[in-house]
């Protein structure tokens, strides 16, 4: 049973979000404190030093060997079946863009289970909860932000002209110029141009996401996990002290970014009314349905059935949206969602729990 004093935690964990949030926002919209590049850097350094770090922390010092497989299969399912649905929605709506999918995959998939998640569903269902919802974190860490990382540079390099190495652009310009000539004469040789400028396009997303620092950083947390888990080796006290330093602010900058950007635009709803409800259905509604489905699907049953829906039921997390800032990809929307997310969630994760317990 969830008392007042859980209540009370939960609340606790959330309020110190806003005050970051809030002080970001004004020291923009009244104080005038910062420039639109200077927030932009301030965005970027949230990308580029403190998520990285904060994934090496989360999957460092998660013992890789005791996941729950079940767990991790229902997972998965989810994130494949809510791209299909969201897919098929965006294609019947005449918004096919991977943009769009993307979006709808960060607001139903990606909860915040770091900051909100852990007190809420202690106070739910007990330590073992707590230990269940730190593989979420792991997963999305390792997996899923990175996955979502590729997806938008994909999304980048087909919406936009994909600028590649300078030994590539010649060869790209080339093989434009061809097609061009060859297009009335020979379709054989348009097609194959039309290959070659796929695999540079590709080439040069895939580039760029190696250079990524949270690739390096989870792949750096991956191997350390498995190194420390199998034989208890511990990291060294300045080299750790120097990590946490860092990603131990990565959140609180995350919002601190989420407020920044709510001051540039004309309202703190920056999506509209009707952006920010379907932002909420679909956070609330489709990803709960979804685990569920996977969840029965895969087998799981009792406390670990109840917290994989429940967790799918939290609010967004805030890394999409600083990823989503970066490479402008709605992030109106995202910071919408994380805005009216955190406001509502405990209500509602409250009304799933209760449910469940019918």
């Amino acid at each position: 049973m969830v008392s007042l004093t859980d209540v009370y935690h939960v609340v606790e964990a959330i309020v110190p979000l806003y005050i970051v949030m809030i002080l970001a926002y004004a020291s923009v919209k009244w104080w005038k404190l910062f420039t639109v590049d200077q927030c932009s850097g301030i965005n970027k350094f949230v990308a580029r030093f403190s998520i990285p770090l904060l994934s090496f922390q989360v999957i460092s010092t998660n013992n890789l060997y005791k996941m729950n497989l079940k767990l991790i299969c229902a997972d998965f399912l989810q994130k494949f079946l809510a791209a299909l649905v969201l897919t098929v929605i965006a294609k019947v709506s005449s918004k096919g863009s991977l943009s769009w999918v993307i979006t709808g995959l960060s607001l139903s998939t990606l909860p915040n289970t770091l900051i909100l998640g852990i007190p809420l569903l202690r106070a739910m269902y007990g330590v073992e909860a707590s230990g269940l919802l730190v593989q979420i974190i792991v997963l999305q860490s390792l997996i899923w932000y990175n996955l979502l990382l590729l997806l938008f540079e994909i999304n980048a390099a087909r919406e936009i002209h994909v600028t590649p190495p300078s030994t590539a652009r010649g060869e790209l310009e080339a093989l434009e110029e061809e097609a061009h000539k060859d297009e009335e004469e020979d379709e054989s040789k348009n097609s194959n141009a039309k290959k070659s400028k796929i695999r540079l396009v590709l080439l040069t997303v895939g580039r760029k996401f190696i250079s990524n620092p949270n690739t390096h950083g989870t792949l750096a947390g991956l191997i350390w996990a498995c190194i420390h888990f199998r034989w208890e080796v511990q990291l060294p006290k300045i080299v750790d002290r120097s990590i946490s330093i860092l990603s131990d602010g990565g959140l609180g900058m995350a919002m601190f970014s989420l407020g920044l950007f709510m001051a540039s635009q004309a309202s703190i709803i920056a999506c509209g009314t009707r952006k920010a409800l379907l932002a909420i259905a679909v956070k609330f509604l489709l990803g709960p349905v979804i685990m569920a489905g996977c969840s029965i699907a895969t087998g799981l049953r009792g406390t670990i059935f109840k917290v994989a829906i429940v967790q799918a039921a939290l609010p967004q997390g805030i890394v999409p949206f600083v990823f989503a800032k970066e490479y402008n990809i709605h992030p109106d929307i995202l910071s919408t969602g994380v805005l009216l997310g955190l406001l509502i969630a405990t209500p509602i994760a409250l009304a799933y729990y209760y449910l469940l317990a019918l």
